[in-house]
C-alpha cells in the first residue's frame, strides 16, 4: 500500500524531550540542582510534578516545595541560571529515543509536514534542534512563545495554525502526561510513547511502547484509531 492510499495526518507535531531525544535524565540533573539551590530535596513526587512543565510552572512547584514567599521568587534570575546549566548539560550529549530517527525519516518520505512543539524555552531548544536537524521541520514552537505552555492547548493550536491544518487532522507524538493533556485539550489526535511516567487513556489517544519498528501502515492505523478513540 502506498502513502497515497493511506489515511495520513495533514501534519505531525513532535514533542522533543523524552519523545525524540532522551533528555529527561539531563532535566532530572538540572531540576535536582535547582532544588538544592533552594534548599529542598527533589523527591520523585516533585520531579514527576515538574516533568514536561514549562519553566514558570516548574519553578513555581520548586518554590512551593521550598515554601518561598512571593517576594523571594526570582523567576527571571532562576530561569537564566537554569538555561545556563541546561545549555552546559546539553552540550555534553543528546541521545535519541529508540526509533525516533527512523520515524522522522519515514514521515518525511511520506511528504507529511512536521513541526516541533516543545515546552522547552527557545534558547535551550535551539541547541537540541541542532542535533535533530532544523530542516526536518516546517516550523518549531517553544514554550516561551505562547501565552500558556503545556498542559494548556495553546502550543498545539499554534502549531496547527502555522501549518494551516485543523487540529483534528494532525497527529501529535508525546511521552508525558503534561504533553498528552495539551494535545487532548487542543483536540489533536495523539500517539503516546511513555518515557518516565505512565499516561492514562483518554479520547483521541493511542499508545505504543516504542517508536522502534513503526511502519507507515501502522502509523496510519494509529492515526485512524486516535481520531475516533472515545474518552476512557
Amino acid at each position: 500500500m502506498t502513502a497515497q492510499e493511506l489515511l495520513l495526518p495533514k501534519a505531525v507535531l513532535w514533542d522533543m524531550d523524552g519523545t525524540l531525544l532522551d533528555t529527561e535524565p539531563i532535566w532530572d540533573e538540572a531540576m535536582e540542582a535547582l532544588a538544592v539551590r533552594h534548599g529542598v530535596v527533589m523527591t520523585p513526587e516533585l520531579r514527576m510534578a515538574t516533568l514536561g512543565n514549562n519553566s514558570v510552572d516548574a519553578l513555581t512547584k520548586v518554590y512551593d516545595a521550598a515554601r518561598l514567599p512571593e517576594s523571594g521568587r526570582d523567576f527571571d534570575g532562576d530561569e537564566a541560571w537554569m538555561i545556563a546549566l541546561v545549555v552546559e548539560l546539553f552540550a555534553r550529549a543528546l541521545p535519541w529515543r529508540p526509533g525516533a530517527v527512523a520515524v522522522l525519516d519515514m514521515v518525511a518520505a511520506a511528504d507529511i509536514p512536521m513541526l516541533l512543539v516543545t515546552n522547552t524555552m527557545r534558547e535551550v531548544a535551539d541547541i537540541a534542534i541542532g542535533t535533530i536537524g532544523a530542516d526536518r521541520f516546517v516550523a518549531t514552537v517553544c514554550g516561551d512563545e505562547v501565552e500558556f505552555g503545556k498542559p494548556a492547548p495553546d502550543i498545539y493550536l499554534r502549531a496547527a495554525e502555522l501549518v494551516g491544518a485543523h487540529p483534528g487532522d494532525c497527529l501529535a507524538i508525546e511521552d508525558s502526561p503534561t504533553g498528552a493533556a495539551a494535545a487532548h485539550a487542543a483536540g489533536v489526535p495523539h500517539l503516546v510513547v511513555p518515557s518516565q511516567i505512565p499516561v492514562v487513556p483518554a479520547g483521541r489517544r493511542v499508545f505504543r511502547d516504542t517508536l522502534a519498528g513503526l511502519s507507515l501502515v501502522e502509523f496510519a492505523d494509529l492515526f485512524a484509531q486516535a481520531r475516533t478513540r472515545p474518552p476512557a
